[in-house]
């Protein structure tokens, strides 16, 4: 595994850790109205991140596998 792909997959588990923690905020009864629409549309949009990455990461490193 090559180091590009290496920090592929920490950048990804970073943005995945961060969207999740977003969204777990929601279940907070002192969350406002506002909160609630930033937290989600966060959560939603790093988590997504961190999946597409993972498998950008998870391609790149299979294409460069030797056989």
């Amino acid at each position: 595994m090559t180091w590009q792909v290496m920090i592929m997959f920490a950048v990804a588990g970073v943005l995945g850790v961060v969207g999740i923690a977003c969204l777990v905020r929601l279940a907070s009864p002192r969350v406002t109205q506002g909160q609630v629409y930033a937290f989600r549309m966060i959560g939603i949009m790093l988590t997504s991140g961190a999946i597409v990455l993972a498998m950008s990461a998870a391609a790149m490193h299979s294409w460069g596998a030797q056989p």
